[in-house]
């Protein structure tokens, strides 16, 4: 059965019986796949040509599925409606890992047709098409590290996620003989999600203990956020198959965190790269002007690229996450790294954090990008040196900061409407008034007596 399916493929499958169930997904605003599995001669009959519905409060709950009032598209009020789920025929996929298993992803659709336009899949299309405006293409390309325990997760739950045993004792970071020790694990992520359609480069170890990366090949930047919401689901489903657990957390303990850097680079219509140019670095205006724009609006952004408040304590210096807002060329210590020459140059944006939510994060870096070229705005000079300690502006500190700059931000309001920036805005303070409620191994450690 081929990865990428096509309906007539799909119909196929189903009339021989390879097939008996699709998984029809959407993605909610913490990046996750919500949605039913269907039986596969249903889908076909019934989903095809009238679509299917789930729960408005997909995009109006927390990390937990706790409804959260404020929200104005769904609400006791509203009496929680439906959405409509429209499948995107386009990533209908085999899922090797689930037998007679397919998936497709889907738009979020009112009932009258119009898209729901604080849906991270709508958000990342509605920037597309501005960049279409200027004749011009977005590839993308997300590397996702996650931490590996040789506890199931039921077994993690009943640690209350404290003692566990990470698959690695030490640093791996591109240890072939470290990362031997996990390759069956390793080895059915790269092939099963070959196996759905994703393109596989390499795995390698990372540093804290049981870190590692697989890494996918680039693509157009709704097919790489689709894929590495398939790919983060699938990780997880996979480990538990396999008797262990992973995290994608941004910062699970006081070692390195998880990051998500994201690549980004812009070609015409024709298929043509037009970041490279004749001026200084070989960059072209066009990436000049982006590259600004991503720097002028990064901090105001920020809630689209580090969405928790777990998000922020990633950012330490000399950890590989970036507290500066600058650009270098190579350079691991700035928040924009520009990478690649001529045909391949792009630049690495190093603020997201594994637990981001990718159209989210790719949506946010196009709109910079426009921002900067449609402001003109002139590029700074390259940063050379440590950047941690350098006196460019910072990385917001805290969710409460990044919060505060989205609300605000002109920038954001132009770029994606005031809808979505009430939207996210009330999901960030949502998270705040979670976390400020909570009480913490630290606090009862540091007061339980000595207090």
């Amino acid at each position: 059965m081929s990865p990428r399916l096509t309906l007539e493929h799909l119909r196929a499958g189903v009339a021989r019986g390879a097939i008996d169930t699709v998984v029809l997904a959407m993605t909610d605003m913490q990046g996750r796949l919500q949605g039913k599995r269907i039986a596969a001669e249903y889908f076909l009959s019934d989903v095809v040509p009238n679509s299917a519905e789930g729960c408005g409060y997909l995009l109006a709950v927390d990390i937990d599925m706790n409804t959260v009032d404020g929200y104005e598209i769904s609400s006791w009020e509203s009496g929680y409606g439906d959405l409509v789920l429209t499948p995107d025929l386009d990533t209908l996929r085999a899922v090797p890992w689930h037998p007679a298993t397919a998936m497709v992803q889907c738009d979020v659709a009112h009932h009258d047709g119009r898209p729901v336009t604080v849906s991270p899949r709508q958000i990342l299309r509605r920037q597309l098409e501005r960049l279409a405006g200027h004749g011009w293409h977005a590839y993308a390309g997300t590397e996702l590290e996650f931490i590996v325990f040789k506890d199931t997760y039921e077994q993690a739950w009943e640690k209350d996620y404290h003692r566990l045993t990470p698959v690695n004792q030490y640093n791996v970071d591109y240890s072939i003989l470290g990362t031997s020790r996990v390759e069956p694990l390793l080895r059915r992520l790269r092939n099963e999600m070959a196996g759905a359609g994703l393109t596989v480069e390499s795995a390698k170890g990372e540093c804290n203990l049981g870190q590692h990366e697989i890494a996918f090949k680039y693509g157009e930047a709704l097919r790489t956020c689709d894929d590495h919401a398939v790919y983060k689901t699938g990780a997880k489903e996979i480990a538990a198959q396999e008797g262990v657990s992973l995290t994608f957390m941004a910062k699970y303990d006081q070692r390195e965190g998880n990051s998500c850097h994201i690549h980004l680079s812009l070609r015409d219509e024709q298929g043509r790269p037009v970041m490279a140019g004749d001026g200084p670095h070989g960059f072209s205006p066009v990436m000049e002007h982006f590259l600004a724009g991503q720097l002028a609006c990064l901090a105001d952004f920020a809630l689209l690229l580090a969405p928790t408040v777990n998000s922020y304590k990633r950012y330490v210096p000399g950890s590989f996450a970036p507290t500066a807002i600058a650009w270098g060329r190579d350079n691991r210590t700035c928040a924009l790294r520009v990478v690649g020459h001529g045909a391949s140059l792009r630049f690495e944006n190093r603020v997201p954090g594994g637990d981001v939510n990718p159209y989210l994060a790719v949506a946010a870096l196009i709109a910079a990008g426009l921002h900067g070229i449609e402001q003109q705005l002139p590029l700074e000079p390259e940063f050379s040196g440590n950047a941690y300690g350098s006196d460019a502006p910072r990385v917001p500190a805290t969710l409460r900061d990044a919060v505060d700059a989205f609300e605000h931000s002109e920038a954001a309001a132009l770029a994606f409407g005031k809808d979505v920036v009430r939207h996210y805005s009330h999901a960030g303070r949502v998270e705040l008034a979670a976390y400020d409620a909570a009480v913490t191994d630290w606090e009862r450690r540091r007061g339980f007596e000595r207090l």
